[in-house]
């Protein structure tokens, strides 16, 4: 190596995560009102619980996808599913 070039090494941090982490709200499916049977359940994607089990992402409200498997009750809601659900007219549980 000559004094013009530069070498950079870095060693990458690794941690589990848990300063990013929130509780995100995932729209498993609905209830038609019309055009199906009454009650009729229509899925919109993977739900948390087939998430945990079978190891396959689920998407949240913020665009989100992961493959849950941590306890949500341990983070607080995301801000943006928090946002996007509040202007939706939902109800959210107080944290």
């Amino acid at each position: 190596m000559n004094a013009t070039e530069l070498e950079v090494v870095t060693t990458p941090q690794i941690d589990d995560g848990d300063h990013e982490r929130f509780t995100h709200i995932v729209l498993e499916g609905y209830t038609p009102t019309k055009g199906k049977k009454e009650g009729e359940f229509v899925p919109l994607g993977n739900s948390v619980v087939e998430g945990m089990i079978n190891a396959t992402p689920v998407t949240a409200l913020c665009g989100k996808v992961w493959v849950p498997g941590k306890d949500p009750q341990k983070y607080p809601i995301c801000p943006t599913c928090k946002e996007i659900a509040t202007q939706m007219g939902w109800n959210l549980p107080e944290a």
